[in-house]
């Protein structure tokens, strides 16, 4: 058996160290690219969203490299990411490969004996004992949450920077470093000395930046390459910026679910203008465009790929909450012929919009 898996965001490094630590072969696909994408989009339904494609350029691009099982995550609802395993299934199976899926569920979809059936079949092709199983899921769980927290504070603190670029270096050397590390101790090792960097670099208390919360279908805006990397973009024009779905949100979110007391407080937020889950991140997105406002962000910007049946009741909403929070939110709608001499232009555009705003307000005009 030799594990791969579909990108997304920073998941890649937690589940390296995880098989590291196992000692299972696994196979990282290449950092989504065009190459990728050319491939899933060839091979793929032309009606189907942006992540399905993206994902298939993936998986061929790890079974060149000797892969032959994938793990992905199952369905967050009324939304066609739950259809994705069976038709990727087929799909592969049509061009001739034979492959093994294993699909990680939520246990009220499958039943908490059939996840365990599931987890189990990776875990026994270790030969590791049971506590070392169990530290290896520690760690592995300490590192998504580690990277995610490095990554969310280099993209705020980039608008007080005192030397351009610099938060955008560290992270990408701490990404560049995770991935050579050896085992999660190492990797832990690295994160926390990245992190201290971090903690150290010259900021400009006195500034006062752009603030732009990063809000739509979780994919999208956590994977950097479907949205032709606007963290980095924004890291660049020196604005702060804001994504609450992450990994290590997901996770949680996940686990504590069945106890109906995942993310409360987008929950809460939300329940004026969307009081209930319609499928994917919808009511997450609603909530923390709420949020933002209260959090004195200057505006939002929502990313989905064409066809995103809950992003687009989302983008119904979000103008009532834009008129009613005097608060600016900007829609950006992505597929595989997203051109980015447009795209950043529309960004720029925007942050124009946000600073005319802020200095409006600054000068009481």
């Amino acid at each position: 058996m030799k594990i791969t898996f579909p990108h997304l965001g920073n998941v890649y490094i937690a589940a390296k160290s995880l098989f590291d630590d196992l000692g299972i072969d696994y196979v990282i696909p290449p950092m989504s690219n065009k190459k990728a994408l050319e491939i899933g989009s060839y091979y793929s339904p032309e009606e189907i969203c942006l992540p399905f494609k993206i994902m298939i350029g993936n998986y061929i691009q790890s079974i060149e490299m000797g892969a032959d099982t994938i793990i992905i995550t199952g369905s967050c609802g009324p939304c066609r990411f739950g259809e994705y395993c069976e038709m990727q299934i087929n799909l592969l199976k049509k061009l001739g490969y034979d492959l093994d899926f294993i699909v990680i569920d939520s246990p009220k979809d499958i039943g908490l004996k059939e996840l365990l059936n599931r987890i189990n079949k990776i875990g026994e092709i270790s030969k590791k004992s049971k506590s070392e199983k169990l530290k290896a899921l520690y760690n592995a769980y300490k590192i998504i949450n580690l990277i995610d927290e490095i990554e969310d504070k280099a993209h705020y603190l980039a608008g007080y920077e005192l030397n351009r670029g610099e938060c955008k270096k560290i992270l990408n050397n701490c990404k560049k470093d995770a991935l050579n590390s050896k085992n999660s101790l190492d990797t832990l090792l690295i994160l926390k000395k990245y992190k201290a960097k971090l903690d150290k670099i010259n900021i400009d208390k006195n500034k006062n930046p752009i603030k732009v919360a990063i809000i739509g279908e979780i994919y999208t805006i956590i994977e950097p390459f479907s949205n032709l990397y606007i963290e980095d973009k924004l890291m660049d024009y020196g604005v702060c910026s804001k994504r609450r779905l992450s990994p290590s949100w997901w996770l949680k979110d996940t686990i504590l679910k069945p106890l109906k007391i995942n993310s409360l407080n987008i929950k809460k937020a939300s329940r004026e203008y969307l009081s209930l889950g319609i499928g994917g991140h919808a009511q997450e997105c609603i909530g923390e465009a709420v949020l933002s406002k209260k959090d004195n962000f200057h505006g939002a910007i929502q990313i989905f790929p064409v066809g995103c049946m809950p992003e687009i009741v989302s983008k119904a909403i979000l103008p009532s909450i834009s008129k009613n929070e005097d608060f600016p939110i900007m829609t950006l709608v992505v597929d595989e012929m997203t051109g980015e001499a447009g795209f950043d232009t529309r960004i720029e555009a925007f942050l124009d919009l946000l600073e005319r705003r802020k200095d409006n307000v600054l000068f009481g005009s």
